[in-house]
Parts: C-alpha cells; structure tokens; sequence
C-alpha cells in the first residue's frame, strides 16, 4: 500500500452517493473493494473470525492480498470452515492432500504452519477463556484509533504488532511476523487504520463499541 492518496471517488453499489475510500481498495477487482468495503478494519470479537485472518494472513507472506482473498472460499472447503479444532486435527496425510490442492496457495510450509499455529490457538483458548480476550490485551481492550491523512502514512508494524508477534512466536506460532500481525490488526480492527477521508473511517469508529 504505497499509493499516496488523491482524494479518488468511485460510486458505490450499496450507498446512494460516491464514496472516498482507501486508494489500496480501488482498481483490483469487486471482490476487493467490497472486502474494503466490508470487513477490512470492522473489530471482531469473534474467534472462529480470528483464526480465518490468521491462517489467510500467514498464507499471505511473500504475496499479495488480493491473490489470497480470490483463494478464500478454497481455502475455507480445504481447511475445515476455519475450524481450528478441527485444523489442529489434520496430519501429515492432510498436508499430502492439501499439497496437491488447487484452490489454495500450495506451499508445504505455510500449509504445516497453519496447522502447527491451529493447534497452538487452543491453546491461547484454554489459557485465557478465548483468543479474543488474548488478542484485544495487547491493544488494552480497544482498537488503536490512528488518523492518517494519506496511505504513505500507514506503517507496516508497529510496537503494538511487535509485541504480539514476538509473544506469538515464543508460543510456536509460525509465520507470524510483525508485519503480517500489523496487517492481522489491521484486518480485524484492533487498529483503525483507514485514511480519515475514508467513509469507512467513522463507520469503523462506530462499530468499535459494539464490536462483531
């Protein structure tokens, strides 16, 4: 995300009148600028959501969002729904099977450490009552509410993503750099990290209370 923002407007199919959104969402395809639209910084609170970024985010590194995101609906029928009860089941048979599947990024290391990192997040589970209530700590309960101006402004991690990612590492996680874990809180709203101009800005606000 290293376009400068221009203060572009595209109609949008679900409100009346154009929108200013996040010069990243726009120009890739649909599905892109409605994920932008949708999800992107809307606070979960939910872990099974949590997991599916996780998994989705470390299968990211090396590539972009956009190519993952098309993947996504493979990603779900190859990995259980985002079960991580489930995930942390599979074996070596199942990364066998997954090796050889088209509908996601066949990388035998990213596809071991999703299961690897599965198996891991029940443990968070037992250890603090949910990953939520793990993951929200390092933010201290709420999302980070930052005011970018411009898209150039945005970093790619931060003392907050340092902190978690080194935590999650020294619990085994793997593929969960400080950059991608920035781009994890940035995903699910522990950090609001839409340029101010963007109508999703306030909309991301707002949610912040009620959560998702």
């Amino acid at each position: 995300m290293s376009l400068r923002y221009t203060g572009a407007r595209i109609p949008s199919e679900t409100d009346p009148v154009t929108q200013t959104r996040c010069p990243w969402s726009l120009g890739v395809d649909d599905a892109y600028q409605r994920y932008h639209d949708e999800e992107w910084g809307v606070p979960v609170r939910d872990d099974a959501k949590h997991f599916e970024f996780l998994l989705l985010e470390s299968a990211q590194a090396g590539l972009s969002w956009a190519t993952v995101l098309r993947k996504r609906e493979g990603y779900r029928r190859a990995f259980a729904n985002f079960d991580a009860e489930r995930v942390a089941r599979f074996n070596s048979r199942s990364i066998e099977r997954l090796v050889n599947d088209a509908r996601i990024i066949r990388n035998r290391q990213k596809i071991a450490a999703a299961i690897n990192n599965a198996r891991e997040f029940l443990k968070i589970q037992e250890e603090f009552g949910s990953f939520d209530q793990y993951v929200w700590g390092f933010v201290g309960g709420q999302p980070i509410r930052n005011r970018f101006k411009e898209q150039s402004d945005i970093p790619a991690t931060s003392a907050e993503s340092d902190a978690l990612s080194k935590d999650l590492k020294s619990r085994g996680f793997s593929f969960v750099g400080s950059t991608i874990i920035y781009a994890h809180m940035q995903a699910t709203g522990l950090v609001n990290d839409h340029i101010v101009d963007c109508f999703r800005y306030d909309a991301c606000l707002k949610l912040a209370g009620s959560g998702r």
